[in-house]
């Protein structure tokens, strides 16, 4: 299937059971942490989380079947310190700060630029808001291409492979910030 037959929307109330079905997949399957609460009650309630707020936005991959194969989210949150260092989120606080959450795609659909459009979209979304001043995400590099999926849009900030006082792996990305449309 080629990418132009898909469609890359914001999410509507109809989307949620089928975005929540591909984070929650992502999860357990790419992950390998299954649903953590801590860290995944967006996953549980999406629209609570990317829809009703107005800064938030939830934008879904949906094949020509209907089903929704792609997610990608934006929230005005900044990385939390803890579990973060503290300097990252100063350096990227709430409020001016879009991070760009659950950019997962079903593996029968990848390699074929639907995770590029959504993270596109989300940066046209961020930028028609006005407000944000920064694009913040982090990975987890042992998810296969994902790092390099990253460094292909953004510049890592921190590497905490590199970073002996941290308890995770995770890279630290900032995406260039696009011009209102």
């Amino acid at each position: 299937m080629q990418v132009h037959s898909m469609s890359i929307r914001p999410a509507t109330p109809a989307d949620v059971d089928g975005a929540r079905s591909v984070m929650l997949d992502t999860v357990y399957r790419d992950l390998g942490t299954g649903y953590v609460p801590r860290w995944h009650a967006d996953i549980v309630d999406p629209a609570g989380a990317y829809l009703v707020p107005v800064r938030h936005a939830l934008f879904v991959a949906v094949d020509g079947a209907g089903e929704v194969v792609g997610t990608g989210a934006l929230d005005a949150r900044g990385p939390a310190w803890p579990p973060n260092p503290r300097w990252l989120a100063e350096r990227y606080p709430s409020g001016p700060t879009a991070q760009l959450r659950r950019v997962y795609v079903r593996p029968a659909h990848r390699r074929r630029g639907i995770a590029r459009q959504l993270v596109e979209r989300l940066l046209d979304f961020a930028a028609a808001d006005g407000g944000y001043r920064a694009v913040y995400l982090h990975t987890d590099p042992a998810v296969p291409g994902a790092e390099a999926f990253w460094r292909s849009l953004g510049k890592p900030v921190h590497d905490e492979r590199a970073d002996p006082e941290r308890p995770q792996s995770l890279v630290h990305f900032e995406l260039p910030v696009h011009t209102a449309p």
